[in-house]
């Protein structure tokens, strides 16, 4: 995967190769300096966290090509809006994840958008099977109701959560990209579970 360094158009250009991730503190100074137009903390911001974003993207497209194409999608729209990051609501490692997710899913369904309008072109004259439009419904509303349910944890609990399972991140790796020890990190994702399940009427 290669760099994005903005140019004076404000457009991220292909460069040279990216590095590991930096501190969350460090993280948030660099886009609040890009948030001011710096593109020399944009490229570091992008060597800290690219292969990171660029590992999420493959986990949820599961296409490397175009889990390259969704990371840099995410990093343009990370330079256009980094002014929009409020630490207060969250680490920067977290709000450049969830930017990136988003990229990802959308891809996804576009994919799958696309595929529904061929199947159902060259089968318009087949029936319809009612039990798979019924269990994608389903998956819908089910979808749904865990994006509610996540608007009503607290940040701390839910940038937890997005990064263990929207992300697919262990644990450990949860603790490292939100700087925090182990157990706290286990802790912040546990109780979230438990408020997901109670926001979403879920037994024991």
């Amino acid at each position: 995967m290669n760099r994005l360094t903005p140019a004076s158009d404000g457009t991220p250009l292909r460069g040279v190769p990216s590095g590991g991730p930096a501190p969350g503190d460090v993280l948030s100074d660099l886009l609040r300096r890009s948030a001011k137009g710096d593109q020399q903390a944009f490229a570091q911001l992008y060597d800290a966290t690219s292969a990171r974003v660029y590992g999420l993207a493959v986990r949820v497209v599961r296409d490397p090509a175009q889990a390259e194409e969704v990371a840099q999608e995410a990093f343009l729209e990370v330079w256009r809006t980094s002014s929009r990051f409020d630490p207060d609501r969250g680490s920067a490692l977290s709000w450049l994840m969830t930017i990136c997710h988003r990229k990802a899913v959308d891809r996804v369904r576009s994919a799958e958008a696309s595929s529904r309008r061929d199947t159902s072109y060259n089968q318009h004259n087949q029936a319809i099977d009612h039990d798979t439009t019924a269990d994608a419904a389903q998956a819908s509303m089910e979808a749904r109701r865990v994006r509610d349910a996540l608007t009503g944890l607290t940040e701390v609990q839910r940038e937890a959560i997005e990064l263990a399972y929207f992300g697919g991140y262990t644990h450990t790796e949860v603790a490292g990209m939100l700087d925090l020890p182990v157990g706290t990190a286990k802790t912040r994702i546990r109780d979230g579970l438990i408020r997901l399940r109670d926001k979403m009427g879920v037994g024991s």
